[in-house]
């Protein structure tokens, strides 16, 4: 792992758009999808997975039977992990509200959950049944009251989804679950099919022919964003365990060869110390080839003259992850501006997040997180203002209102309020 002055490195980072290869394809799966419904769905699953489908809509039986599949350990795990995300995003909960002015108008806001929210949960590479609560359980507590879940009818090359990612659903509250990835997915949960019926939004992350899918469909129904690789940057004066913070490098690092580990330090001791603790740790570790492209192409130790430096360089790097590990990591907490989620402290372990904790732990990436923010019970709600004006109200401010409107050259919106004052200014009179 190198060691530079932070101001020589540059981490480069582009949404990707795909090949014009796999742009065509995606259109044509989607337009198959289109045109044919769930005779396309049925023969892309042949053709990708490997699998015939007979049933796409996985029955209340096969999940009640994944139950009897999974450790008692992982059960009790993802029962208690459910339940600290809802109490989290249980807090997020906004309400309508109603504002009554002095000259009788009402003014307001009507906040409602969205009807039908899709849930893409991947299953080509490992299953994720963390990623089933972090997206089900926000649209829960919105109050959105239709949530399917579509997923690969084979999991990391083995025919049928684990039964890890049923018992979560389940968990999580999730009772329609289809088995169909890809594209072809995102092309049900946007158009419908003869079983699937059409989303309002699609939240979830997937490989790049999900990605572009979500990118095609966007307009005809909500996306939550365009996932990138993972990101972590960690801040850490001299005090920092030099074997923790290597570890959470590689907790990051073994995602995909893609991901970006940085630790930003004013140590150099800490800095030569981690470099060892990466090269050893890595030896042991089961992703280790992911891990060392990632740590090689992607990641980096960078020297600050201090920690208030090193808040500047993360604000430039807007990271999805961000550690401060160091002996007061609350006081930089109000200067750091850009970060997805912040995680103080040596114990605040970024699995911690993850798993357990209660915040989200779909974060922006490739520095979005200077715009953007976690997955959240927003995201699964709309708003619509509410406007009641008085008679009153409307004869003191139409002539602004007219004034306006000509100002623009909009003669009809002039007339409209117009036509009003002349008509209840006479009755008035």
């Amino acid at each position: 792992m190198k060691i530079m002055p932070a101001n020589e490195f540059a981490l480069k980072r582009e949404v990707e758009y795909g090949s014009p290869e796999q742009n065509e394809r995606v259109k044509g799966i989607i337009e198959a999808v289109r045109r044919e419904g769930d005779g396309a769905l049925k023969r892309f699953a042949r053709e990708f997975d490997g699998v015939t489908v007979d049933e796409l809509r996985v029955s209340e039986a096969e999940i009640k039977a994944a139950y009897s599949q999974v450790d008692d350990s992982f059960l009790a795990a993802i029962r208690e992990a459910a339940d600290n995300v809802r109490r989290f995003h249980e807090k997020q909960k906004r309400t309508s509200w109603m504002d009554l002015q002095p000259d009788g108008s009402i003014l307001g806001q009507v906040i409602r959950p969205l009807r039908r929210v899709g849930l893409y949960v991947p299953g080509g590479k490992a299953a994720y049944p963390s990623s089933v609560l972090m997206n089900a359980i926000p649209a829960q507590v919105a109050g959105v009251p239709e949530i399917v879940m579509v997923t690969p009818p084979s999991t990391a090359g083995t025919e049928g989804i684990d039964p890890h990612i049923l018992v979560a659903a389940s968990e999580a509250g999730v009772r329609e679950i289809y088995r169909v990835g890809g594209a072809q997915a995102v092309a049900a949960l946007a158009y419908g099919t003869e079983s699937i019926a059409a989303a309002d939004k699609i939240v979830g992350p997937g490989n790049i022919y999900v990605a572009l899918a979500k990118r095609y469909v966007f307009g005809a129904v909500d996306i939550d964003s365009i996932a990138g690789p993972s990101e972590i940057v960690v801040l850490a004066d001299d005090t920092a365990d030099a074997a923790y913070v290597a570890a959470d490098l590689l907790s990051q690092a073994e995602h995909d060869e893609m991901a970006s580990a940085i630790l930003v330090t004013p140590s150099q001791a800490l800095a030569e110390a981690v470099q060892a603790e990466v090269a050893r740790q890595l030896e042991t570790l089961p992703k280790k080839d992911i891990a060392s492209q990632s740590i090689r192409d992607y990641g980096a130790i960078l020297t600050v003259a201090s920690l208030d430096e090193g808040v500047r360089v993360v604000n430039q790097l807007a990271p999805e992850h961000l550690e401060v590990i160091a002996s007061e990591p609350f006081q930089y907490l109000s200067a750091i501006e850009n970060a997805g989620a912040v995680f103080l402290g040596p114990y605040s372990s970024e699995p911690v997040g993850d798993y357990f904790a209660g915040p989200n732990h779909v974060l922006p990436t490739n520095g979005t997180a200077r715009f953007s923010s976690p997955l959240n019970v927003d995201d699964y709600m709309k708003k619509s203002s509410v406007i009641y004006y008085s008679k009153e109200a409307l004869l003191q401010n139409g002539p602004k209102i007219i004034a306006l409107a000509k100002h623009e050259g909009l003669e009809a919106h002039a007339r409209a309020i117009q036509i009003r004052l002349e008509k209840e200014g006479n009755a008035r009179g």
